[in-house]
């Protein structure tokens, strides 16, 4: 058995993030899966036009797999019970 794929000094995601159009790449995990984010207020004010927050509060997004925001609030644990309850599987992202 041969390997097919040569990946040389680049990683698998790069390697695929290659080969996809953006709106496939941006598609991926649609629906399924969402990512927690921290965020200060005053940025959270550019995602939530509605929110009237206090500067300088540390917040927490929680955002589709293509980076649509979808929640915020004042606890990580309470986007990622927010993402369960609504069956999104969370991943880390760096």
């Amino acid at each position: 058995m041969t390997n097919e794929f040569q990946l040389s000094g680049t990683s698998a995601s790069e390697a695929l993030a290659g080969t996809l159009s953006p709106e496939a790449f941006a598609s991926l995990g649609g629906g399924q899966i969402a990512y927690v984010k921290p965020i200060r207020s005053e940025e959270a004010a550019s995602l939530f036009p509605q929110a009237r927050l206090a500067p300088g509060l540390q917040l927490y997004t929680l955002h589709a797999a293509d980076g649509t925001p979808m929640m915020l609030t004042d606890s990580r644990e309470a986007a990622i019970a927010s993402a369960l309850q609504n069956e999104l599987l969370t991943v880390s992202v760096h």
